[in-house]
């Protein structure tokens, strides 16, 4: 499973692993959309966007929060995300629908995605980070 939820005192912390960078950014995308809404679906909104930071972690949290604030600006329920890394730069591309009060409904909001913990590890083969979302 590339993610599962951890237990948390007041907050939803996600543990997600992959066996590259790339990986890791969509899963936690994934991770991060399976908490704010029930259903997702694809009728072709797509947001472009890049972002970059100085480290791997710093661009993990960037991506995180823009795709997040791009949700929440555009009332869109993305269901898929390409990503490419070059260096400390990011290239996505995210997909979805308009969100639907009848269709979506029943998550939980998320308020921002901290750095606290947020330390991207190479286990073996494979990438491991765990991420605190603020509810």
């Amino acid at each position: 499973m590339p993610f599962e939820e951890l237990e948390h005192t007041a907050d939803v912390l996600m543990r997600i692993t992959a066996d590259t960078p790339e990986e890791l950014f969509l899963e936690s995308a994934r991770a991060m959309f399976s908490i704010m809404f029930c259903n997702r679906g694809n009728t072709g909104i797509r947001h472009s966007f890049s972002t970059e930071s100085d480290s791997l972690d710093s661009l993990l949290r960037e991506f995180l929060s823009e795709l997040l604030y791009l949700s929440e600006v555009n009332s869109t329920v993305f269901s898929d995300v390409s990503v490419t890394i070059s260096g400390n730069t990011l290239q996505a591309e995210a997909s979805g629908e308009l969100f639907d009060q009848k269709k979506h409904a029943g998550g939980t909001e998320i308020k921002g995605v901290s750095y606290s913990g947020l330390n991207i590890k190479k286990e073996g083969k494979h990438y491991q980070v765990d991420i605190l979302f603020d509810i």
